[in-house]
């Protein structure tokens, strides 16, 4: 295969879809779009107050659609004739219903407005009863504890947890769905025209994290297990899977329909799919025992590691450990915070929330007003971050807790809370948000505590994502905390440049990740180093975090 040859990255994150055009020969940029998930956006067919995150497939399409054409457009002349592969990353664990068909219900007649029939996005919440009776069914049942690969606890923010809350809340999905597939095996299905829940090439990285599939089981958990947590399970396994493929592995070649519709040529490879930030970790130029540190809304924390060096051992309370999950042939093991940015999110929107109740009220025009508002609410983080890094370290007095959205890692439980504590009259929002960002440092502070308290080093940190890119403020804090130099990847689309990666591979342009890797990696452009002085004073102040971390675990178990 030709160096010259381009391949194609999609990255489907929370709130918009990235395409990227790469050259193989050096991992170069030839174009990129983004598109806003449009129903999404609107706010439709989810309730924050409820933790019920749903998007609608169609989103997804139309997003594709839009992002490629755009960056084939924005692409020199003749870029479509060399484009041999693609791939995608989604985010994960994301699924959705769909008939014997493999059509996502929410594409049916009946139910395109039902918020069940749509895809459950991975930070939904609304299956924490679920994910506690299969962790309890885990421990009791008698039999194999197939949680023992996921860290020992499941989540509400994964496969089975899900589908029995759907199952449960809306009798008539049930009754129409047929089988469940991720999002990121629904799209590869989709453009190879292979949508036959039986035949589909399923993501490892899915199976593995989040449905608990394991080669030692044979595959899913076993039917009688299923049938102990809830008989509405019965039967499903074997209308899903039992192998799967890792990222480097064609799912099939894209269809004439398909190649239409998005400019391109029929019958290139489609590779199997993944989670966006195992992809990233990729993209980011993973190795064995770096932690690649996916930074945005939330955080996901990747490390690789040989099998024989893993051995039979298995890590207590992180999200799972599977055989080729990142890199084929290497143990994927990942952890992470169900909220990271969007804490600072969920402050900037306190502060900004009495603006456009004011604004109206004090005379000024609705577009005016709205005009304000928007620009007021940009300049708020940054102008926090700047407040807020002029300020000692425990100046305050005040300790926050990151979980306001459930606690993902170490021992994942997402009915947990967040929490601020050491308030006083003084306590002025500089100083509030400075506690929060350094609540979101101890988070995963604890995740590599963790990792090092079950036998596995991390020999050094990448950061990826939005927040290494955009806030030096929280990075610098991360890093003191940390207590470790961390390393910013260059590329703006991390995760969509290890999607391309694994195109490459997939495609044949290159005969392992690794190798696409050193061929199309770009490197990092910046660094940050601990200041020892403030590594030192925030131990002590982590102390104080993981004891107040005790008291609202605690506090949550007792009122459970």
């Amino acid at each position: 295969m030709k160096s010259s040859a381009l391949t194609i990255g999609i990255d489907f994150g929370t709130d918009s879809v990235r395409t990227a055009i790469i050259e193989t020969g050096d991992g170069s940029e030839v174009s990129s779009a983004v598109a806003d998930y449009r129903r999404w956006s609107e706010g439709r067919y989810s309730d924050p107050a409820s933790n019920r995150f749903r998007q609608h497939p169609l989103d997804y399409i139309e997003g594709l659609e839009v992002t490629v054409l755009q960056a084939l457009e924005e692409a020199p002349a003749g870029t479509a004739d060399r484009i041999v592969g693609l791939s995608v990353d989604t985010t994960g664990s994301t699924p959705v219903a769909i008939d014997r068909s493999g059509t996502p219900l929410a594409l049916t007649e009946g139910f395109e407005e039902n918020p069940n029939a749509m895809f459950v996005l991975w930070k939904d919440h609304t299956a924490v009863a679920e994910a506690e009776e299969i962790n309890r069914a885990a421990r009791s049942w008698g039999g194999e504890d197939f949680s023992r690969y996921s860290g020992g606890i499941y989540s509400s923010e994964w496969f089975w947890s899900k589908i029995l809350h759907i199952l449960r809340a809306d009798p008539k999905v049930s009754a129409a769905t047929w089988s469940w597939i991720e999002h990121c095996d629904w799209i590869p299905a989709l453009l190879t025209g292979n949508t036959d829940a039986l035949t589909i090439r399923r993501s490892r990285c899915a199976a593995g994290h989040k449905a608990m599939w394991h080669t030692s089981f044979e595959g899913l958990p076993s039917e009688e297990f299923l049938r102990h947590v809830d008989p509405r399970l019965e039967g499903l396994r074997d209308r899903l899977y039992r192998e799967t493929w890792t990222i480097d592995t064609p799912a099939g070649q894209m269809t004439e329909e398909w190649a239409g519709r998005l400019g391109l040529p029929a019958g290139i490879t489609v590779g199997v799919g993944a989670i966006d930030a195992h992809l990233g970790a990729v993209g980011a130029e993973i190795a064995p025992y770096i932690l690649s540190k996916v930074m945005g809304t939330s955080t996901c924390d990747m490390l690789v590691a040989p099998p024989d060096e893993i051995g039979e051992r298995t890590i207590r309370g992180i999200c799972g450990q599977v055989d080729g999950s990142i890199l084929p042939g290497m143990v994927g093991m990942e952890a992470g915070q169900s909220a990271f940015g969007d804490v600072y999110a969920w402050f900037r929107k306190m502060l900004a929330w009495p603006l456009a109740l004011c604004l109206p009220e004090a005379g000024i025009e609705t577009d005016s007003a709205e005009d304000v508002i928007d620009s007021a609410v940009e300049k708020i983080l940054p102008l926090l971050s700047e407040e807020a890094a002029r300020l000692p370290i425990d100046d305050g007095g005040i300790v926050a807790l990151d979980w306001l959205n459930g606690r993902r890692t170490p021992d994942a439980d997402q009915a947990l809370k967040g929490a601020l504590t050491g308030l006083t009259l003084g306590s002025d929002p500089p100083r509030i948000f400075r506690a929060l960002v350094e609540a979101t440092a101890f988070g995963a502070r604890a995740i590599v505590d963790r990792f090092i308290e079950e036998g596995v080093p991390i020999k050094g940190v990448i950061a990826l994502g939005g927040i290494p890119k955009r806030s030096p403020f929280v990075m610098q804090v991360v890093t003191d905390v940390l207590d470790v130099p961390i390393r910013v990847a260059r590329a703006e689309q991390a995760c969509a440049l290890g999607s391309a990666m694994a195109a490459a591979t997939a495609a044949g342009v290159y005969g392992t990740i690794e190798e696409a890797q050193r061929r199309m990696g770009n490197g990092f452009d910046a660094e940050y180093r601990p200041d020892r002085e403030n590594a030192e004073r925030y131990r002590d102040l982590y102390d104080r975090y993981r004891q107040l971390g005790s008291f609202i675990d605690d506090t949550y178990t007792i009122r459970r």
